[in-house]
């Protein structure tokens, strides 16, 4: 089972008490039984579910733990894909900014069509050119930045109307097309 210790032999889920969360995964378990798919697509979900209650929860580590020996079992690319975020997540809540671009690089390998993971390449890159911009490196800031508009107008081709914070800053930062717009 991966890295996981005996400790962990029970699922996080079961070893939840809160009710809204038993109650969640009791259901996401009947429904998962009477799904008409594999054991080993079956097996991939509990440790993807294990690893969100626990990412939830902010037990980082064993959210990474589940997330590996998830996608390790997953062969759906989307499914892929959305283990892949959500590591991402994990390393941009941790500061791990550079390691978190490549889980969202991979994400995307996946599944192209993530708007949520361009969306935070742009926070990103967006953060890094507001850094080089504050210690007087402008060509690197503009670097950043224009890396940040490239996958914000990306994100909002993808869903437009989802993210209008970003539409304005492309439109007020000059950085973007008005046809990124509907």
């Amino acid at each position: 089972m991966g890295r996981r210790s005996a400790s962990f032999a029970v699922p996080r889920s079961q070893r939840n008490d809160n009710f809204i969360d038993k109650s969640f995964t009791v259901m996401a378990d009947l429904i998962v039984k009477l799904l008409p798919i594999d054991a080993r697509s079956k097996e991939a979900y509990v440790y993807y579910r294990d690893g969100l209650s626990a990412q939830n929860d902010g037990d980082y580590a064993e959210a990474l733990d589940n997330y590996e020996e998830a996608l390790r079992l997953e062969e759906n690319a989307n499914d892929r894909g959305e283990i892949l975020k959500n590591m991402a997540i994990i390393f941009m809540s941790t500061g791990e900014e550079e390691k978190a671009l490549e889980y969202y690089s991979q994400s995307l390998a996946e599944n192209p069509n993530s708007p949520s993971c361009l969306k935070n390449m742009g926070l990103i890159y967006e953060k890094w050119g507001r850094i080089a911009a504050e210690s007087g490196d402008q060509d690197s800031a503009d670097r950043w930045l224009d890396m940040a508009a490239e996958s914000w107008s990306k994100a909002v081709k993808l869903y437009p109307g989802g993210y209008l914070d970003i539409e304005n800053w492309l439109k007020s930062s000059g950085r973007s097309s008005v046809d990124v717009y509907f």
